[in-house]
């Protein structure tokens, strides 16, 4: 978690920045918030996570070809690039139907503690990959963290990709420290794919752009030159507060747009997470695991207009 004295430290020039913005940190109407969010989605963000299960579905469910399409194309007009976790069970449907609608992807293979499924998952991303499909290959998502597998056993997946489709970027994806404290992971991927989440070190929303620059900055320092990734960041709409981050509509739409004019402005190449809400991730990570989306289970997108 962030210390309150580097908060503190951030809140003025964090008032500067929204300002700049056109955005009054303190007197903003939520009328106001939701025009710039219609604005800054139809002016098209870089990349989305896309979350594939719908209502009722979980990992290990079988995605259908007509539920993937039918999500690609709310998301078309949005983005450039879509990110995939997964090439198993209907996934490797996700890059082939987005290749189709003109979307560049960034594929992931799911890497866990099942060996045979991970072998699999390599596999299907291989095959991907030498099929057009994978303009950026992900290899294992946050593996490190949850301590899945050795860092041996990661680099040997890594650097087996790497070996198979040499013409594709290759990278793996994992919180931002991590890539501080495995300089061997950083030196073997061609591209820095990290994940960023001020909520969840439990920083409050008034500080959140300026922590996620942090963040970001630390882990170019230890990339020495290759290319660093936002991979994943967002803010929930709903669910209880964690330490200083609390849950919103108003400051998921606030963190969106800070979020977009940043990336934009330092052409920094950022995925958002996540396109719809997925019920099934309450019990990975409590209530405010079904409200990342910017669009609802029921595939409405949530920030067009304000609440009543």
């Amino acid at each position: 978690l962030i210390s309150k004295g580097l908060c503190q430290r951030m809140s003025k020039r964090e008032d500067k920045i929204l300002s700049l913005a056109g955005m009054d940190p303190t007197n903003v109407s939520s009328l106001q918030l939701h025009r710039y969010f219609n604005a800054y989605l139809k002016q098209g963000m870089h990349g989305i996570g896309f979350s594939a299960y719908e209502e009722g579905q979980k990992p290990g469910d079988e995605l259908s070809l007509e539920q993937v399409q039918r999500r690609m194309a709310i998301l078309k007009p949005s983005i450039k690039w879509v990110r995939s976790f997964s090439c198993l069970q209907g996934n490797e449907l996700i890059p082939t139907v987005a290749k189709q609608m003109g979307i560049k992807t960034l594929v992931g293979a799911w890497l866990g503690d099942d060996l045979e499924k991970n072998e699999e998952e390599v596999e299907g991303l291989i095959k991907l990959a030498k099929e057009g499909y994978v303009d950026i290959a992900a290899v294992g998502n946050e593996v490190m963290y949850r301590k899945d597998l050795t860092e041996e056993q990661l680099l040997g997946y890594i650097q087996r990709v790497k070996d198979a489709v040499p013409g594709v970027p290759v990278g793996y994806v994992d919180a931002y420290y991590e890539f501080e404290d495995r300089p061997a992971i950083t030196e073997i991927c061609d591209v820095i794919l990290a994940n960023c989440y001020p909520f969840w070190e439990g920083c409050a929303i008034e500080y959140s752009l300026l922590y996620m620059k942090d963040m970001f900055r630390r882990t170019q320092k230890v990339a020495a030159g290759k290319k660093v990734i936002i991979t994943e960041t967002g803010w929930p709409n709903q669910g209880e507060t964690f330490h200083g981050a609390e849950p919103s509509q108003e400051n998921a739409i606030r963190y969106f747009l800070n979020t977009q004019q940043w990336g934009q402005a330092d052409n920094i190449d950022i995925f958002y997470f996540s396109s719809f809400d997925e019920s099934w991730k309450v019990g990975a990570e409590g209530d405010v695991g079904a409200f990342w989306g910017l669009w609802d289970k029921d595939e409405q997108l949530k920030y067009s207009v304000p609440l009543s």
